[in-house]
């Protein structure tokens, strides 16, 4: 008995969109401007052909898209990926500077959060007829906002 050898796994764009969550549309805009390398393509359909290889890029690039990181810092960051561990400070970088913003963000949805509570009890205390709790929590959430403006900047 002879075996044949195993064919590596393809997958189309439509594939990669389900499996990764990005749409073919964003796939197709970072292979155009040099995020992802460009795709193989079938020979007689000229569609993408994405490997296990370009697949496993791709998710992690979902995984920083998902972050919230800029499609240059992405590029940076796969053009670093290339060089191997002599870009490693630049990684580093890189994913520190993703971390504050992330981190200002936590802040910001943090500080809407505490406001929006704050007037949740407010209109609690108006309905209940506690004028003087409402004046309260009116002042403490008017001090919010300006802080809310404040930070926004």
């Amino acid at each position: 008995m002879t075996s044949r050898p195993a064919t590596a796994a393809v997958y189309t764009i439509k594939d990669v969109a389900t499996l990764t969550g990005l749409p073919a549309s964003t796939l197709r805009y970072y292979e155009s401007i040099g995020v992802i390398e460009p795709v193989g393509r079938g020979e007689s359909s000229g569609h993408r052909l994405y490997t296990e290889a370009d697949l496993d890029q791709v998710t992690w690039l979902a995984c920083l898209a998902a972050t919230g990181m800029s499609v240059s810092d992405m590029k940076d960051y796969v053009a670093n990926g290339r060089l191997g561990p002599t870009a490693a400070r630049e990684q580093i970088a890189l994913l520190q500077a993703q971390d504050e913003r992330l981190a200002r963000e936590a802040e910001q949805i943090a500080l809407r959060r505490r406001y929006v509570r704050l007037k949740v009890e407010y209109w609690r205390a108006v309905d209940a007829g506690d004028a003087e709790r409402a004046e309260l929590l009116g002042r403490e959430a008017g001090s919010l906002a300006g802080e809310l403006k404040r930070t926004k900047r």
